[in-house]
């Protein structure tokens, strides 16, 4: 089984309510046994280690998620902008492009932004595609 489908599987478990029950039960059992173990170092130590440990884990299965999410949403807004009519292909795939590039693009469509204000601003419509 890959990386990729443990991490699915790993998140979507951890994302369920009865996890998080779970999770509560194990904090409830750490500080009922806190008065058995005199509150000591160890017993401190067993939770600690615990969180850090599980926190460690769930920062690379919450990155994985974000990444596929990314990815998927990527490749929507690909579709869409390919299969409309009009729409600007050069919009592709603007998350490859370096800071530069996307700050031309970030310009040119503040420019259309601002220019559609002022025909509102003069009772005109502000639908349509301009082109350059």
């Amino acid at each position: 089984m890959a990386y990729g489908d443990v991490a699915k599987r790993v998140s979507h478990w951890c994302g369920r309510p009865g996890t998080f029950v779970l999770a509560l039960a194990v904090i409830a059992v750490w500080i009922v046994t806190g008065p058995v173990f005199g509150f000591s170092d160890t017993w401190q130590l067993v939770i600690n280690t615990g969180t850090t440990v599980v926190t460690f884990l769930m920062v690379f299965l919450i990155q994985n998620t974000q990444n596929r999410d990314t990815a998927a949403i990527q490749l929507k807004l690909d579709e869409l902008i390919r299969a409309t009519k009009g729409a600007h292909n050069a919009l592709l795939d603007l998350e490859e492009l370096d800071e530069g590039m996307l700050e031309e693009f970030r310009n040119r469509y503040e420019l259309l932004a601002r220019e559609a204000r002022q025909r509102l601003a003069k009772g005109l419509p502000d639908t349509g595609s301009p082109e350059p």
